[in-house]
């Protein structure tokens, strides 16, 4: 599949969203990453914010819920207007029903895992999903550096999500930046959200023009 690439505001100015969704209309999607205190140590935005972003975005937004309780409260962000909604397996009671329900609802069902989870265990509900989000930093801030421990489980990961039927989209989030992003899609990933690496930049969208080629590279 081709490349994408999701700016995260976590790392744009929060006083001006709607400026920082237009600065990169070059991006494939708008990341935002939802976060609750509970669990991760970091609170964020809501459903709300997310319902005003998406009446400016001119992209789909990736909502990343980093919060205990998805199973109840996930749905309220397709709602909202998000495109895809991931939550946490290490949060989900019932991530198949879950995954489901979101997918009933007209969205993109992600389950993201923390660096330290395997991905082993959960082969067997994978082809149930849209997308898998391995964590290449510990959830919870932006601007951390990336995990390279966390290659060989994104190459797993990528072998597993080879023998489903669909086209399962294998993203990575965390510390992602051009001095990395090419090795991690010669390991299997094709969606890599950016956010330092993008909102830090003189010219964002440029940047993310230069991400997305490298990352072209890396997968040829």
């Amino acid at each position: 599949m081709a490349i994408q690439i999701s700016p995260s505001i976590l790392s744009a100015d929060f006083a001006n969203l709607e400026a920082a969704a237009a600065s990169v209309p070059n991006a494939d999607w708008l990341h935002v990453d939802v976060m609750d205190s509970h669990f991760v140590p970091n609170l964020t935005l809501g459903a709300p914010v997310v319902e005003a972003l998406a009446r400016v975005s001119a992209q789909p937004l990736d909502c990343h819920l980093m919060i205990e309780d998805p199973d109840r409260w996930a749905p309220d962000y397709v709602e909202a207007g998000a495109s895809s909604v991931t939550f946490h397996v290490e949060a989900c009671a019932a991530p198949v029903r879950l995954a489901r329900e979101l997918r009933s609802l007209g969205a993109r069902a992600g389950m993201a895992l923390k660096p330290a989870t395997a991905i082993e265990p959960y082969a067997d509900l994978l082809c149930e999903l849209d997308m898998v989000l391995i964590m290449t930093v510990e959830p919870g801030f932006g601007g951390q550096d990336f995990l390279e421990v966390c290659l060989p489980k994104i190459e797993r990961a990528a072998a597993l999500l080879a023998h489903c039927d669909s086209d399962i989209w294998l993203q990575i989030d965390g510390g992602v930046s051009a001095e990395n992003i090419e090795r991690c899609a010669a390991a299997g990933a094709t969606v890599f959200v950016a956010g330092s690496a993008v909102f830090g930049a003189d010219r964002p969208d440029d940047m993310v023009q230069h991400l997305r080629d490298l990352a072209e590279k890396g997968s040829g």
